[in-house]
């Protein structure tokens, strides 16, 4: 047996051994995702980086903006089903950045710059309940396990073209990126996104804030994005779903979430 064929029957061992242990499902969507990252090495890189930014990036001395940050968050939190999470809402001064994220771990934060569209706590809610469902259906995890697959799939590429020229190779190695990003990681991406929104406006909900006020966040957010030149999109080489498409999944969703949210 060559050299080459030991290489590509060990990486697909250890490709199928960790497909068979990372099987997982989603909360409230069912959705089954492969996860190859434990939840702990999750957990600490969200704790590390967040750490980092602080030291690098201005936190807000607003004391009203700071209280509703954590006056929404910690009622977002009382709902999330993020287990062992050591939940931390930080508001970062950047006027300029309208937007939010949360890091494994329960490590939340929020740029000023997104307030003026939020306009009030059901409108940060929308943003806080979406950003907290990617840590809750574990999003960062599948994106680190999709590109170890990537990896692998690349390794066995190369292995696999040995008796090539090297411009072949090159060819087909940059064909396979493409492949695998306008193919694999950019739908996923939207795909994420959608079910975060789907996610959110049910811990919103959950919360006690009105869920069609996702709707009306959601339309502010696309108007600005608009006025700001960022409104227009081409779908399958962007990594967030057209605004239409996730304003319609919302809506789709309103009777459930408005089910959750006059639950005694």
């Amino acid at each position: 047996m060559t050299y080459r064929t030991n290489i590509a029957l060990l990486l697909v061992s250890l490709l199928t051994g960790d497909l068979l242990a990372g099987c997982a499902t989603v909360p409230e969507t069912g959705r089954s995702q492969l996860l190859l990252v434990s939840p702990a090495e999750e957990s600490q890189l969200g704790l590390t980086e967040f750490e980092k930014l602080k030291k690098s990036v201005p936190v807000s001395k607003d004391p009203a903006a700071n209280a509703q940050l954590q006056r929404v968050g910690q009622r977002i939190a009382a709902v999330a089903p993020l287990r062992n999470a050591r939940w931390e809402f930080v508001l970062f001064d950047k006027p300029d950045v309208p937007n939010a994220f949360c890091l494994p771990g329960g490590k939340v934060g929020v740029y000023s710059g997104i307030l003026p569209i939020t306009k009030d706590d059901a409108g940060l809610a929308t943003v806080i309940g979406h950003e907290v469902a990617h840590a809750v259906a574990r999003h960062g995890a599948e994106r680190m396990s999709e590109g170890l697959l990537v990896q692998l799939g690349g390794q066995l590429l190369e292995q696999a073209t040995l008796g090539r020229s090297e411009a072949s190779r090159v060819a087909l190695q940059q064909a396979y990126g493409i492949g695998s990003t306008i193919g694999v990681a950019l739908p996923h991406s939207r795909g994420q996104e959608l079910e975060a929104d789907h996610l959110g406006v049910l811990y919103m909900a959950r919360a006690g804030y009105e869920p069609r006020e996702a709707l009306a966040f959601w339309k502010r957010f696309a108007e600005y994005k608009n006025k700001h030149g960022g409104g227009k999109q081409v779908e399958f080489l962007s990594t967030h779903p057209l605004d239409d498409q996730r304003i319609r999944q919302i809506e789709g969703l309103i009777p459930q979430a408005e089910m959750e949210f006059r639950k005694p």
